[in-house]
């Protein structure tokens, strides 16, 4: 499957926020890139200009590409709600996010990785695949002979995160369950969804 490979930090300071967590590029230049660095002058950027930087704001965030994205705002759309909260729920409850909130991995990157590797299982059965639409109820675990694997280990051991209120961790036996789908007020993630709406909207 295609995926963004290129720098991250340069993204990062492109939204002007560390969007992919910690990094220590991020905190020296956080400017815009660009050759003439932070005494370049920028133009002001039109209303649409902003709705699809934040769209794609959202779509680096959460690491998923133009068609899924468009797919999800498409199914946001059709389903009951605030389509701008609805979507993010939806990229809140892919597999790779949850793996990624319960600790599991340290980026987004690291949780789809995991997950690719059948490294994950749902409910008791293997799932290789990352964009899975995790329900209330699921239970997400580390496969048997996949916990003992250093870079889970690690994450584990350095996640500093605090458990969220719509997951539960069992860190003794490295099983996770999706209790319910996250209110918009439980989503850490700073993106302004209703400028993603307007631009879909025109």
């Amino acid at each position: 499957m295609a995926k963004y490979t290129g720098p991250k930090t340069r993204i990062a300071r492109k939204f002007g926020e560390p969007i992919y967590g910690s990094d220590k590029y991020f905190d020296k230049r956080n400017y815009p890139p660009g050759f003439h660095g932070p005494s370049r002058r920028r133009r002001k950027l039109s209303e649409y200009g902003i709705q699809l930087k934040e769209k794609q704001k959202a779509k680096y965030t959460y690491g998923v590409l133009e068609k899924q994205f468009a797919n999800m705002f498409n199914k946001a759309q059709r389903t009951k709600g605030i389509t701008g909260e609805v979507l993010l729920q939806l990229l809140e409850s892919r597999l790779d996010n949850v793996v990624y909130r319960l600790g599991i991995a340290n980026t987004r990157a690291a949780a789809r990785q995991l997950v690719n590797h059948r490294h994950i299982t749902v409910n008791g059965r293997v799932l290789n695949i990352a964009s899975y639409s995790v329900r209330p109820g699921d239970v997400i675990a580390v496969r048997e002979k996949s916990k003992s694997l250093e870079v889970i280990l690690n994450a584990l051991a350095a996640s500093s995160r605090s458990r969220i209120s719509w997951l539960e961790w069992d860190n003794s036996q490295m099983t996770g369950k999706f209790i319910s789908v996250p209110e918009r007020s439980d989503i850490p993630e700073n993106i302004k969804e209703q400028l993603i709406v307007e631009l879909y909207s025109k």
